[in-house]
């Protein structure tokens, strides 16, 4: 199985001009998904891929800046400008990072669940709750009455998944904001702009 590095992951993210805001969206979304992932780890006898999750949630927008003038759908573009360098297991875990193929609430918990719910976490660059980003997402993508539905039948799954991820994991989902503080976000965007030579990464006011 061919991964990309974090670094790996950062390069390609500025090959592709990402925008600042999205880049750091991203970033942010990767500490919430390996948060996750490392507490499943050390719990039941989980074994996850951390180094797939990490790389799934880095590129899960790889393709988002590109889609602004294209109108693409930057979850499938995505996956197939991964499976075209050949991370194919990448790409998959970003087709399903809006909307998952299939949702097995009583199976085992999968890389693709923890990207697809991390994202749902994140507002900017802000970890909120799973209720606030959904209704953010509602305002934002609900233009017309059939995408609401979407979206509303969108956030009904997505309160099945966080009841499967933190079952009997010990942490409470509004955890995340306080085990990832600010300052270790800070290092992570100082770390990405280093690789990228990337000197702005922020931008709170453009959504994503």
């Amino acid at each position: 199985m061919e991964i990309p590095s974090r670094h790996e992951c950062y390069r390609m993210m500025a090959a592709m001009e990402m925008m600042p805001h999205i880049a750091a969206h991203s970033i942010q979304v990767s500490r919430v998904a390996l948060w996750i992932c490392d507490a499943a780890n050390g719990h039941g006898g989980k074994r996850l891929n951390r180094q797939l999750v990490q790389a799934g949630a880095l590129l899960h927008d790889i393709t988002k800046t590109r889609s602004f003038a294209t109108g693409e759908n930057h979850a499938l573009s995505g996956q197939a400008y991964l499976e075209a360098l050949g991370f194919g297991h990448v790409g998959r875990l970003v087709a399903q990072h809006v909307a998952l193929e299939a949702f097995d609430a009583g199976g085992p918990l999968q890389e693709t669940e923890l990207i697809n719910y991390a994202d749902k976490r994140v507002m900017h660059d802000r970890i909120v709750s799973m209720p606030r980003r959904m209704a953010d997402i509602l305002e934002r993508y609900g233009t017309s009455l059939e995408r609401q539905e979407r979206i509303r039948a969108l956030w009904r799954e997505t309160e099945c998944l966080e009841a499967k991820i933190f079952q009997g994991l010990g942490l409470d989902p509004q955890d995340a904001d306080h085990h990832l503080g600010p300052e270790e976000l800070a290092d992570a965007l100082r770390d990405f702009s280093a690789c990228c030579g990337q000197v702005e990464t922020r931008n709170l006011d453009t959504p994503n």
